[in-house]
């Protein structure tokens, strides 16, 4: 890894390109470039076959600037340091303060590989790339520039080995509150690595890891506890705390979720209720059981009964021809 600074004095850990990779990458490349220029200059012949030796000849050095030079200038500028053949290898074309390169970067870096490159078939590419130390060759000198890997491969996460079984749980009440996370990233990348160092070498590490983890939490270990066990039953205790944390923290957002929407619903017996907020009651609200609901008394109510209307009086003086027509509806008794 190189350490890039940045203009804000941070560190970057970027992992320079070497020979091969950045040569598989201008071949690639330079195939490219070169079929582009043999499919222009075959168009150009056909074009240029009634023009005078001198015009052809200007033609065909504008053509050569033009695909071999400043196809090539454009393509990084564009893509911020990615040709075709760096996004095939993974790699890429960055700042000396890992940022990524503009016109002029890209202008100076083309330039010098007409010279690097292709007049000299790529040899002070290749001597400058292996003298350098970061894999440079004299355009990214002249630049200003780096070519990195983008693509890293995978790093394989060991799990850290669990403490032997009599020591699980002994450290159930050890407060682990001023324990740095660096002192805990050394005991895991110690206790992951532990079966690859020596003996002796491992031995005084976890002893020294062991003591700065007392000095921490105030708390010596048992007698008669090796200090690689130590670590190990530590770590795991810390890892079971962690867990509990997170299904804890979990555990009641669900149940806030269940519990938001109760509202302000009555629910009566071992009915079905709604609330207004949302809630939903089934025999009482969440939390409540149903026996604990108190059942509704609904008292009788009597109604007295109808008398039936009195039949009115017929008018006097009256005659049938003055009462209104007939509709067919008769009043109920």
């Amino acid at each position: 890894m190189s350490g890039v600074v940045t203009g804000d004095a941070v560190v970057l850990g970027l992992q320079p390109a070497r020979l091969p990779s950045r040569a598989l990458a201008v071949l690639v490349d330079l195939a490219v470039v070169w079929a582009a220029y043999l499919l222009v200059m075959i168009g150009l012949a056909v074009a240029t076959a009634s023009l005078d030796e001198a015009a052809v000849t200007a033609v065909s050095i504008a053509a050569f600037l033009l695909v071999l030079v400043g196809a090539p200038i454009a393509v990084e500028t564009l893509s911020h340091g990615r040709s075709l053949g760096k996004m095939a290898c993974g790699l890429r074309v960055v700042r000396d303060d890992g940022g990524p390169i503009r016109f002029r970067h890209a202008l100076v870096r083309g330039a010098m590989g007409v010279v690097e490159i292709l007049m000299t078939l790529g040899v002070v590419a290749c001597v400058a790339s292996l003298v350098s130390e970061r894999g440079r060759r004299l355009g990214d000198v002249f630049a200003g520039t780096l070519v990195v890997r983008e693509r890293m491969p995978a790093a394989r996460v060991r799990p850290v080995p669990p403490p032997p079984p009599w020591l699980v749980g002994r450290f159930a009440g050890l407060d682990l509150s001023a324990v740095p996370e660096a002192l805990w990233l050394e005991v895991r990348q110690y206790l992951t690595r532990a079966r690859e160092l020596d003996p002796a070498v491992g031995r005084q590490l976890a002893e020294r890891l062991a003591g700065e983890l007392v000095a921490r939490t105030g708390t010596p270990p048992p007698a008669g506890v090796p200090a690689e066990a130590y670590l190990a039953g530590v770590v795991a205790e810390r890892q079971a705390r962690d867990a509990r944390r997170a299904f804890a923290e979990t555990g009641s957002g669900h149940g806030a979720g269940r519990g938001a929407g109760a509202g302000p619903g009555v629910v009566a017996g071992a009915g079905t209720g709604t609330g207004a907020g949302g809630g939903f009651g089934g025999g009482g609200a969440f939390g409540v059981p149903a026996a604990a609901v108190p059942p509704v008394a609904v008292a009788p109510v009597s109604v007295p009964p109808v008398a039936p209307p009195a039949s009115a009086p017929p008018a006097t003086g009256s005659s049938r021809e003055d009462a209104p027509p007939a509709t067919g509806f008769a009043p109920p008794a």
